[in-house]
Protein backbone atom coordinates (compact mmCIF):
# COMPACT_ATOMS: atom_id res chain seq x y z
CA UNK A 1 0.00 0.00 0.00
CA UNK A 2 2.86 2.68 0.69
CA UNK A 3 4.47 1.86 -2.76
CA UNK A 4 1.09 1.89 -4.32
CA UNK A 5 0.19 6.03 -2.20
CA UNK A 6 3.63 6.35 -3.64
CA UNK A 7 3.30 6.14 -7.00
CA UNK A 8 -0.21 7.73 -6.91
CA UNK A 9 1.50 10.61 -5.01
CA UNK A 10 3.71 11.00 -7.87
CA UNK A 11 0.98 11.02 -11.22
CA UNK A 12 -0.75 13.80 -8.31
CA UNK A 13 2.06 15.71 -8.46
CA UNK A 14 2.14 15.53 -12.09
CA UNK A 15 -1.52 16.55 -12.40
CA UNK A 16 -0.72 19.72 -10.68
CA UNK A 17 2.89 20.74 -12.37
CA UNK A 18 1.08 20.22 -15.76
CA UNK A 19 -1.96 22.44 -14.19
CA UNK A 20 0.80 25.16 -13.45
CA UNK A 21 2.47 24.76 -16.91
CA UNK A 22 -0.71 25.53 -19.02
CA UNK A 23 -0.69 29.01 -18.49
CA UNK A 24 2.68 29.02 -20.19
CA UNK A 25 1.58 27.01 -23.22
CA UNK A 26 1.68 29.56 -26.25
CA UNK A 27 -0.83 27.34 -27.65
CA UNK A 28 -3.20 27.33 -24.82
CA UNK A 29 -3.86 31.33 -25.08
CA UNK A 30 -6.69 32.79 -27.17
CA UNK A 31 -6.33 33.53 -30.68
CA UNK A 32 -6.51 37.56 -31.81
CA UNK A 33 -9.99 37.91 -33.18
CA UNK A 34 -8.07 39.23 -36.42
CA UNK A 35 -7.26 35.78 -37.04
CA UNK A 36 -9.50 33.65 -36.50
CA UNK A 37 -10.40 33.64 -39.94
CA UNK A 38 -7.22 32.42 -41.23
CA UNK A 39 -5.57 30.27 -38.59
CA UNK A 40 -7.42 26.96 -37.03
CA UNK A 41 -5.72 24.37 -34.37
CA UNK A 42 -4.79 21.91 -35.76
CA UNK A 43 -4.59 19.67 -33.03
CA UNK A 44 -7.29 18.68 -31.05
CA UNK A 45 -8.94 20.84 -28.20
CA UNK A 46 -6.64 21.34 -25.16
CA UNK A 47 -7.61 20.55 -21.55
CA UNK A 48 -8.54 23.68 -19.56
CA UNK A 49 -6.52 24.55 -16.81
CA UNK A 50 -9.45 23.22 -14.07
CA UNK A 51 -9.74 19.86 -15.51
CA UNK A 52 -6.31 19.42 -14.01
CA UNK A 53 -7.73 20.53 -10.75
CA UNK A 54 -10.83 18.15 -10.98
CA UNK A 55 -8.42 15.13 -12.12
CA UNK A 56 -6.21 15.99 -9.17
CA UNK A 57 -9.20 16.03 -6.70
CA UNK A 58 -10.71 13.08 -8.45
CA UNK A 59 -7.30 11.24 -8.04
CA UNK A 60 -7.22 11.95 -3.96
CA UNK A 61 -10.97 11.15 -3.76
CA UNK A 62 -11.17 7.79 -5.25
CA UNK A 63 -7.82 7.02 -3.64
CA UNK A 64 -9.01 7.54 -0.23
CA UNK A 65 -11.96 5.37 -1.33
CA UNK A 66 -9.58 2.08 -2.36
CA UNK A 67 -7.85 3.35 0.84
CA UNK A 68 -10.69 2.69 3.45
CA UNK A 69 -12.59 -0.26 1.17
CA UNK A 70 -9.14 -2.55 0.49
CA UNK A 71 -6.88 -1.20 3.89
CA UNK A 72 -9.46 -1.88 6.45
CA UNK A 73 -9.64 -5.42 4.98
CA UNK A 74 -5.89 -6.00 4.90
CA UNK A 75 -5.91 -3.72 8.81
CA UNK A 76 -3.21 -1.30 6.95
CA UNK A 77 -3.04 1.78 8.82
CA UNK A 78 -1.81 5.00 6.61
CA UNK A 79 1.05 6.73 8.06
CA UNK A 80 2.76 10.12 7.56
CA UNK A 81 6.13 10.65 8.75
CA UNK A 82 6.82 14.33 9.68
CA UNK A 83 10.49 13.62 11.10
CA UNK A 84 9.80 14.32 14.66
CA UNK A 85 6.69 13.10 14.89
CA UNK A 86 4.54 10.00 12.62
CA UNK A 87 1.14 10.25 12.19
CA UNK A 88 -1.48 7.10 11.80
CA UNK A 89 -4.47 7.29 10.19
CA UNK A 90 -6.72 3.95 10.67
CA UNK A 91 -7.71 3.22 7.59
CA UNK A 92 -11.26 1.75 8.49
CA UNK A 93 -12.59 5.68 9.02
CA UNK A 94 -13.71 7.09 5.54
CA UNK A 95 -12.90 10.91 6.62
CA UNK A 96 -9.70 9.83 8.19
CA UNK A 97 -8.69 8.10 5.03
CA UNK A 98 -9.86 11.19 2.91
CA UNK A 99 -7.77 13.12 4.89
CA UNK A 100 -4.50 11.08 4.66
CA UNK A 101 -4.89 10.81 1.42
CA UNK A 102 -5.32 15.20 0.96
CA UNK A 103 -2.30 15.30 3.54
CA UNK A 104 0.17 12.91 1.87
CA UNK A 105 -0.06 14.23 -1.32
CA UNK A 106 0.50 17.55 0.33
CA UNK A 107 3.34 16.08 2.08
CA UNK A 108 4.84 14.80 -1.23
CA UNK A 109 3.87 18.44 -3.15
CA UNK A 110 5.66 19.96 -0.02
CA UNK A 111 8.72 18.26 0.33
CA UNK A 112 9.15 19.44 -4.28
CA UNK A 113 8.47 22.50 -3.62
CA UNK A 114 10.99 22.55 -0.68
CA UNK A 115 13.45 21.18 -3.02
CA UNK A 116 12.66 23.89 -6.05
CA UNK A 117 13.18 26.40 -2.93
CA UNK A 118 16.65 25.08 -2.08
CA UNK A 119 17.87 24.83 -6.36
CA UNK A 120 16.26 28.75 -6.10
CA UNK A 121 18.27 29.78 -3.15
CA UNK A 122 21.53 28.22 -4.39
CA UNK A 123 21.30 29.29 -8.23
CA UNK A 124 23.87 32.33 -9.20
CA UNK A 125 23.09 35.38 -10.57
CA UNK A 126 23.85 34.52 -13.94
CA UNK A 127 21.24 33.67 -16.48
CA UNK A 128 21.03 29.30 -16.70
CA UNK A 129 19.29 28.06 -19.00
CA UNK A 130 18.27 24.75 -16.96
CA UNK A 131 16.59 27.13 -13.96
CA UNK A 132 14.17 28.13 -15.82
CA UNK A 133 12.29 24.47 -15.00
CA UNK A 134 13.18 25.46 -11.09
CA UNK A 135 11.64 29.21 -11.95
CA UNK A 136 8.16 27.99 -13.96
CA UNK A 137 6.63 26.29 -11.04
CA UNK A 138 8.01 28.38 -8.19
CA UNK A 139 6.83 31.55 -10.09
CA UNK A 140 7.38 35.33 -8.98
CA UNK A 141 8.69 32.85 -5.38
CA UNK A 142 12.02 32.49 -7.06
CA UNK A 143 13.01 36.30 -7.25
CA UNK A 144 12.70 37.09 -3.89
CA UNK A 145 15.78 37.92 -1.45
CA UNK A 146 18.13 34.75 -0.64
CA UNK A 147 16.95 35.26 3.09
CA UNK A 148 13.25 35.70 2.77
CA UNK A 149 13.27 32.25 0.55
CA UNK A 150 15.51 30.90 3.53
CA UNK A 151 12.96 31.57 6.34
CA UNK A 152 9.80 30.54 3.72
CA UNK A 153 9.88 27.21 4.89
CA UNK A 154 9.62 27.69 8.42
CA UNK A 155 6.71 30.34 8.23
CA UNK A 156 4.53 28.18 5.74
CA UNK A 157 5.66 24.75 7.38
CA UNK A 158 4.45 26.11 10.89
CA UNK A 159 1.42 27.80 9.47
CA UNK A 160 0.01 25.02 8.18
CA UNK A 161 0.60 23.09 11.32
CA UNK A 162 -0.69 25.32 13.37
CA UNK A 163 -3.96 25.20 11.30
CA UNK A 164 -3.60 21.38 10.87
CA UNK A 165 -3.30 20.68 14.49
CA UNK A 166 -6.42 21.58 15.03
CA UNK A 167 -8.23 19.16 12.80
CA UNK A 168 -5.56 16.73 13.81
CA UNK A 169 -6.46 17.07 17.67
CA UNK A 170 -10.28 16.94 16.97
CA UNK A 171 -10.05 13.67 14.96
CA UNK A 172 -7.80 12.27 17.79
CA UNK A 173 -4.67 12.01 15.49
CA UNK A 174 -2.84 13.91 17.96
CA UNK A 175 -2.68 14.66 21.08
CA UNK A 176 -4.54 18.51 22.27
CA UNK A 177 -2.52 20.89 23.26
CA UNK A 178 -2.51 22.43 26.37
CA UNK A 179 -2.06 25.61 25.70
CA UNK A 180 -2.16 27.83 22.98
CA UNK A 181 1.98 28.29 23.53
CA UNK A 182 2.11 24.51 23.46
CA UNK A 183 0.73 24.92 20.11
CA UNK A 184 3.02 27.34 19.12
CA UNK A 185 5.93 25.54 20.04
CA UNK A 186 5.02 22.16 18.01
CA UNK A 187 4.75 24.37 14.94
CA UNK A 188 7.92 25.73 15.54
CA UNK A 189 9.50 22.51 15.89
CA UNK A 190 7.47 20.75 12.71
CA UNK A 191 8.72 24.39 11.16
CA UNK A 192 11.86 23.92 11.86
CA UNK A 193 12.16 20.36 10.78
CA UNK A 194 11.36 21.06 7.12
CA UNK A 195 14.35 21.77 6.26
CA UNK A 196 15.59 18.32 7.31
CA UNK A 197 14.57 17.18 3.50
CA UNK A 198 17.12 19.47 2.14
CA UNK A 199 19.78 17.09 3.07
CA UNK A 200 18.85 15.01 -0.06
CA UNK A 201 19.00 16.79 -2.98
CA UNK A 202 21.96 18.86 -1.28
CA UNK A 203 23.28 15.22 -1.19
CA UNK A 204 22.39 14.44 -4.43
CA UNK A 205 23.56 17.44 -5.67
CA UNK A 206 27.08 17.08 -4.40
CA UNK A 207 27.75 13.45 -5.35
CA UNK A 208 26.60 14.10 -8.85
CA UNK A 209 29.91 17.49 -8.77
CA UNK A 210 32.17 14.84 -7.40
CA UNK A 211 30.76 12.45 -10.46
CA UNK A 212 31.55 15.30 -13.06
CA UNK A 213 34.41 16.37 -11.67
CA UNK A 214 36.44 12.80 -12.75
CA UNK A 215 34.04 11.68 -15.56
CA UNK A 216 33.14 13.74 -18.27
CA UNK A 217 29.62 13.58 -19.09
CA UNK A 218 29.41 16.31 -21.89
CA UNK A 219 28.21 20.33 -22.08
CA UNK A 220 24.54 19.81 -21.46
CA UNK A 221 23.40 22.76 -19.29
CA UNK A 222 22.23 20.33 -16.81
CA UNK A 223 25.61 19.40 -15.55
CA UNK A 224 26.54 23.64 -15.57
CA UNK A 225 23.77 23.80 -13.27
CA UNK A 226 24.77 20.87 -11.56
CA UNK A 227 28.16 22.41 -10.43
CA UNK A 228 26.90 25.76 -10.02
CA UNK A 229 24.68 24.51 -6.94
CA UNK A 230 27.29 22.35 -5.42
CA UNK A 231 30.19 24.97 -5.97
CA UNK A 232 27.30 27.36 -3.84
CA UNK A 233 26.91 24.40 -1.21
CA UNK A 234 30.84 24.27 -0.72
CA UNK A 235 31.16 27.80 -0.52
CA UNK A 236 32.11 28.19 3.37
CA UNK A 237 34.73 25.58 3.00
CA UNK A 238 36.99 27.30 0.50
CA UNK A 239 39.25 27.90 2.80
CA UNK A 240 40.06 25.05 3.80
CA UNK A 241 42.78 22.65 2.20
CA UNK A 242 41.06 20.19 1.01
CA UNK A 243 42.91 20.10 -2.23
CA UNK A 244 45.59 17.96 -2.53
CA UNK A 245 47.99 17.96 -5.79
CA UNK A 246 44.43 17.17 -8.49
CA UNK A 247 42.40 15.55 -6.15
CA UNK A 248 39.47 18.28 -4.46
CA UNK A 249 37.86 16.71 -1.23
CA UNK A 250 35.84 19.43 -0.81
CA UNK A 251 32.67 17.51 -2.53
CA UNK A 252 33.31 14.95 -0.18
CA UNK A 253 33.43 16.09 3.07
CA UNK A 254 30.58 18.36 2.12
CA UNK A 255 28.74 14.91 1.69
CA UNK A 256 29.60 14.15 5.07
CA UNK A 257 28.66 17.67 6.73
CA UNK A 258 25.23 17.41 5.70
CA UNK A 259 24.04 14.48 6.61
CA UNK A 260 25.89 14.69 10.09
CA UNK A 261 24.62 18.28 10.58
CA UNK A 262 21.02 16.87 9.19
CA UNK A 263 21.12 14.04 11.91
CA UNK A 264 21.99 15.70 14.69
CA UNK A 265 19.46 18.75 13.81
CA UNK A 266 17.08 15.71 13.24
CA UNK A 267 17.90 14.06 17.15
CA UNK A 268 17.86 17.84 18.70
CA UNK A 269 13.93 18.48 17.74
CA UNK A 270 12.88 15.08 18.11
CA UNK A 271 14.08 15.84 21.95
CA UNK A 272 12.90 19.08 21.51
CA UNK A 273 8.98 17.57 20.57
CA UNK A 274 9.30 14.60 23.31
CA UNK A 275 10.01 17.30 25.95
CA UNK A 276 6.70 19.41 24.93
CA UNK A 277 4.11 19.22 27.88
CA UNK A 278 1.20 16.62 27.17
Amino acid sequence: MGLIDFILNLAGLLLWLNWRSVRFDPLGKRTPATLIGTLRRAEPRRLRRWHLLAALGGLLLLRALFYWQIGSAAHWTGTLNLSVITLSFRSDYFVRMLLFSIFSFGLTLGVFYLWLLLLSILAGPEPLTFHRLVRMPLGGIDRWARGVKFLLPLIVTATFWWLASWLLAELQIIPKPVSTAQRFEESLVIGLSSYLTWKYLAGALLVLHLLNSYIYFGKHPFWGYVNAGAQTLLSPLRALPLRVGKADFAPVVGIVLVFLAAELAGRGLVFLYERLPL
